[in-house]
């Protein structure tokens, strides 16, 4: 915050555009984090602070990362030894002078206008407001589009739906006021210690949902990287990361509703089985599967009819193209465009049963809200004394 004596010596496109600063943890990105850094510097909105967190590489980063930062002086180097994603991200908190930060992961893309349209959209919103996401498609190696995320979105206080439903959906979407995030504790870097890292984006949303209101511009502006060898390839890491967040985070808001914490519970269960079987981890498979039916008794059941009738469609698939001399078709993905109008997105047809589902879940977030001041001073941090950010104070703040 500026003092009255400070008023006169303001910069005035810092009154039109505040700082916005851009924290990109690092490690071992020296394939991708130009075309990063590229992107970030690309952006309409131009009143940013780079910041690269080199998390102890141990390849060309931090070379590649100097060498593009002689392009743009808005772009600096930070290296530290390594102690994971959340501890970096945490470091680039720490060390931003921006009102808003951005976080941007190494191997990601953002359209040009992403920070232009979260900055607008946070300006025209009270306090309460303290953050804004974008929707993503996931890219890969050579930047085309694999698939698009399932577009469904929530603004507001979304704390319960979120829960469930998990909107952000990576680490390169979000913008937040960087006093927030500090008021918050920042990132937890005690799931990578605990060898189940992945998911502390996540934790970090659920926590800064439980006490503000979040916006959200629904279009994808994000190109989410997966390839083999990244974080969210890594199947039983991400399962296990994702169900101990929400655990955390149920058992830190014991005041939630019943049918929201079943509703957070069982969603995080099947997205952990299906991680755990794309890893190939029999028995963890089973346990999770043997969890849900507990609660949803029909489960095995529906898993195998899906089964089978994948199985039915290949064989189909596989007696048509042979009757016919052809091969299978070959996918060929459009690239991500960080320069033209982002695509539309197509919301999928919905059940009565989801929308009514939905319904409940805002009723949840609804009575949640209307009490949030009075628990807001309970609203948990779950970040250890070690881990947690400490406000500093800069010559921009006296």
């Amino acid at each position: 915050m500026l003092s009255s004596s400070d008023t006169d010596r303001r910069d005035v496109r810092h009154v039109t555009q505040p700082l916005v600063s851009v924290v990109i943890p690092a490690f071992n990105a020296s394939r991708y984090i130009e075309r990063t850094l590229r992107s970030a510097g690309r952006q309409t909105y131009r009143n940013l602070e780079i910041i690269v967190v080199n998390d102890g590489s141990t390849d060309d980063t931090a070379r590649v990362a100097e060498q593009v930062a002689l392009e743009d002086s808005r772009i600096r180097l930070l290296s530290t030894p390594n102690r994971g994603v959340a501890a970096a991200r945490n470091t680039g908190i720490q060390e931003a002078a921006g009102l808003f930060v951005a976080f941007l992961d190494a191997d990601d893309l953002w359209h040009h206008t992403k920070i232009e349209k979260q900055v607008n959209a946070l300006d025209r919103l009270s306090p309460q407001w303290a953050a804004v996401y974008v929707l993503h498609h996931i890219i890969n190696h050579d930047d085309e589009i694999i698939r698009s995320c399932r577009p469904d979105v929530a603004r507001g206080y979304i704390f319960a739906r979120h829960l469930t439903f998990k909107y952000v959906g990576n680490g390169s979407a979000l913008l937040v006021r960087r006093d927030v995030a500090l008021e918050i504790g920042g990132f937890d870097s005690s799931y990578a210690a605990a060898g189940i890292g992945g998911c502390e984006d996540l934790d970090f949303e659920l926590r800064l949902a439980a006490r503000y209101h979040i916006d959200v511009i629904a279009e994808p502006l994000v190109g989410y990287r997966q390839y083999p060898g990244n974080m969210s390839s890594n199947h039983l890491q991400m399962g296990q990361s994702a169900l101990e967040v929400v655990r955390r985070s149920l058992a830190a808001n014991p005041h939630l509703p019943q049918y929201a914490t079943r509703s957070a519970t069982i969603t995080t269960q099947k997205y952990a089985f299906w991680e755990f079987r794309q890893a190939r981890n029999t028995y963890l498979s089973l346990v999770t599967a043997f969890s849900i039916s507990q609660r949803e008794p029909d489960f095995v059941v529906r898993l195998a009819l899906k089964k089978c009738l994948r199985l039915i469609n290949r064989c189909v698939h596989l007696v048509t193209t042979s009757a016919k001399g052809q091969d299978s078709p070959r996918m060929t993905g459009s690239k991500f465009d960080q320069e033209t109008a982002p695509s539309s997105v197509v919301h999928p047809q919905e059940t009565a049963q989801f929308r009514r589902h939905l319904v409940r879940l805002a009723e949840v977030d609804a009575e949640l809200s209307a009490i949030l001041d009075p628990i807001a001073a309970f609203a948990p941090v779950a970040i250890d004394d070690s881990n947690c950010l400490r406000s500093r104070t800069r010559k921009s703040e006296i």
